[in-house]
């Protein structure tokens, strides 16, 4: 019995893995607006009602790729994060970044999917929410143990928490940076992956020669902006 369903599930998990497949080709050839239930069915040679099996409607299975999506970036960054000596909170700061650059450039429709126009009549439901999170913590966490470290010297007074925040979660995750600083990593945020739907989307065509070397002069500013020392 046991081993009838080892099968059944082993079974179950190649299904859903060719399903998931199917629907990224799907998504890169088409968009992942026209996705469909039935448009993979056919594509996979089966009846639509038997994708029902293993998954409800398409937004269920849209939210599976996005978890998959987040966690694999999330993956890659916190790897990139890792790779750098501690006592460098600034180039830990850059490799993750450069790791988000690289993994867009990789997996462009896939990004797409996360960051770029939402799909219409989607929601995505809130157990996204901890997944599409690992990359802005590693993110948070560089500049948290950038101030922490006391490489980064915090300016003199007291700064005022602007009222467009939610202290109570900046102070959460970067306790040791004074309040102007969380405003500019918000800011460094938009502007990291806006940069990189800008060059995925190909905005920048007729005004950068070097896609790379924008970037690479985009984020040592940042860097320099949100008080990383040298090194």
């Amino acid at each position: 019995m046991a081993e009838i369903l080892g099968k059944r599930a082993a079974h179950r998990a190649e299904q859903i893995a060719e399903i998931k497949r199917v629907a990224r080709e799907l998504i890169v050839a088409k968009g992942a607006e026209g996705l469909s239930l039935r448009e993979i069915a056919r594509e996979m040679g089966l009846a639509s009602s038997a994708l029902y099996r293993y998954f409800a409607t398409r937004d269920e299975l849209l939210t599976t790729l996005i978890l998959d999506a987040y966690n694999d970036l999330g993956q890659h960054v916190e790897s990139a994060y890792a790779l750098v000596e501690t006592e460098s909170p600034r180039r830990r700061f850059i490799a993750s970044i450069r790791s988000i650059r690289a993994w867009a450039l990789a997996n462009p429709s896939t990004f797409a999917l996360l960051y770029g126009t939402p799909v219409r009549g989607y929601e995505a439901p809130t157990m996204t929410i901890a997944a599409a999170s690992r990359v802005t913590l590693v993110l948070a966490s560089a500049v948290n143990d950038n101030y922490a470290s006391g490489v980064s010297e915090k300016s003199g007074g007291e700064f005022p928490v602007p009222r467009f925040l939610v202290a109570e979660a900046m102070k959460e995750f970067m306790p040791s940076v004074p309040a102007h600083i969380w405003t500019r990593t918000l800011m460094a945020w938009t502007e990291i992956f806006g940069s990189i739907s800008m060059e995925l989307f190909g905005h920048y065509v007729g005004s950068v020669s070097s896609t790379s070397d924008f970037f690479e002069q985009t984020i040592t500013e940042l860097a320099d902006w949100l008080g990383f020392a040298a090194s």
